[in-house]
């Protein structure tokens, strides 16, 4: 039937996920789970879920993708994976708020959240939501085994970025099972501490870990509590509240006000963003990757008849500001990331295969780079060939703006050190992209020195 199977599924015991040959995601269901999942349709939670959109569209297929199975569900296509390590503040912390619904809605069904894995969300048609079909259990008067790992996945990265720094859930890469609670303990502020909340779910919670570290001892202790189903709802409502409390500060960087402070005067930007637009209405892409998008700006303009953009821009605040943007004016085609792509998310994991890199991922229609080169080219001393390079391995189609020496961007760049790029010209830029590309437009920005490249990559068919 073509399925692959999911390098990063062999954890769960309840079944194993696969992809289709049409990129939809297969799920099988052991026997040992048969007792919940059944209780799970029955008990009304799965339409619920399904009908409130917090659980991806998914059906029962017809054929067993693997032999002694008990079923295989068929789950609607994500479009683009992504990771908690990727997201900005915004974004985890609407996927904290998901889990706890679930958690609170499964739990008024009867049954409960067996894990609180970060990893079982993706973002889909501008909203988080939750992908693991498997992840239910019957509630009963044990306490919330997945807290822990709540705290771990959640609740941790989302203080230390709202108390420390927004981009702190990059560490999360590091730390695939959730950032340890007494490291984020150790690294939150003393004042902490004054919130009640933080107080009980990490400060406490870390000191409980570490005097149970025997965890035979824990797990004796664990099963002699009692938790109704009412407390575990109360409980719920509890961290829901304090996740909604966590905000991030405003706070100025150097790119999260990046179009405030550029040398386009108003006419100059307003056309550049009319060239873009052209070229996207000419193209009408399917798939669009926006490299240092910023706030998103350009972005939208490439979003259009239930396409998808991926936003990719390594400020965290810049790519908090373009999600609660793209919230509130509910926009759906378009997914802001924090990738730096002089560092881009690895592939990480066992074997180096549970989490793929981003550029494995990167399948695009059309690449968007504008402004972008000369941060490679100066700031992080990345040859123009190696960034033809890199681009192409992205998409077919490639916008990309370059901006000369004469620009006064580029004086700032090079006002600090020493400009050891003889070949950082127009002309340089041209050879370095040509053995990858064929040049479909060049057009000057007016008002500028800048001009806007289309190019298409070698041995694609198409035309502009």
């Amino acid at each position: 039937m073509g399925e692959t199977r999911n390098a990063g599924s062999f954890r769960d015991p309840s079944g194993t996920v696969f992809v289709a040959a049409d990129g939809s995601i297969l799920r099988s269901v052991n026997p040992v789970y048969r007792e919940n999942y059944e209780r799970f349709c029955s008990s009304g939670l799965r339409e619920r879920l399904c009908c409130d959109g917090l659980l991806v569209p998914f059906r029962e297929a017809d054929e067993l993708v693997e032999p002694g199975s008990f079923k295989t569900l068929k789950a609607e296509k994500i479009e683009f994976v992504s990771y908690p390590y990727e997201w900005s503040f915004g974004q985890l912390k609407d996927a904290a708020l998901l889990t706890l619904e679930i958690q609170k809605t499964a739990l008024e069904h009867n049954m409960m959240l067996k894990d609180a894995s970060a990893y079982n969300v993706q973002f889909r048609r501008g909203r988080p939501v939750f992908i693991d079909l498997l992840s239910f259990e019957t509630a009963d008067d044990r306490p919330w085994s997945a807290y822990g790992q709540f705290c771990s996945h959640f609740l941790a990265p989302l203080a230390l970025m709202a108390k420390r720094d927004a981009g702190f859930n990059a560490v999360m890469a590091e730390y695939l099972d959730g950032i340890p609670l007494e490291l984020a303990s150790k690294l939150l502020p003393w004042k902490s501490r004054f919130s009640p909340g933080l107080l009980f779910h990490i400060h406490l919670h870390a000191k409980m870990q570490r005097r149970h570290q025997d965890g035979r001892a824990a797990a004796e202790k664990t099963k002699r509590v009692r938790v109704s189903v009412g407390s575990k709802i109360a409980f719920a409502e509890s961290l829901r509240s304090l996740v909604r409390s966590l905000k991030l500060p405003e706070s100025k960087t150097e790119w999260g006000d990046y179009y405030s402070d550029t040398n386009y005067d108003d006419a100059a930007f307003a056309a550049k963003k009319e060239l873009v637009a052209q070229t996207a209405e000419e193209l009408r892409p399917r798939r669009v990757l926006d490299l240092g998008a910023n706030t998103g700006v350009f972005s939208r303009l490439a979003s259009r008849d239930g396409n998808l953009v991926v936003a990719a821009d390594i400020d965290p605040v810049a790519v908090d500001r373009h999600y609660r943007f793209l919230k509130r004016g509910k926009i759906a085609d378009v997914l802001p990331l924090r990738i730096d792509l002089a560092n881009p998310s690895p592939a990480i994991g066992w074997d180096n295969r549970e989490r793929d890199s981003f550029f494995s991922r990167c399948d695009f229609d059309l690449v968007m780079a504008l402004a972008l080169v000369h941060h490679l080219a100066i700031t992080h001393n990345v040859p123009l060939p190696m960034i033809a390079g890199t681009l192409a391995g992205l998409g077919r189609t490639l916008l990309i703006e370059f901006v000369p020496k004469e620009d006064s961007q580029v004086r700032r760049l090079l006002s600090t050190r020493e400009d050891i790029f003889p070949n950082y010209h127009a002309d340089g830029f041209l050879a370095a992209f040509e053995p990858y590309f064929e040049l479909r437009r060049r057009t000057l920005i007016p008002g500028t020195k800048r001009e806007l490249f289309v190019f298409r990559k070698r041995g694609t068919d198409g035309a502009l």
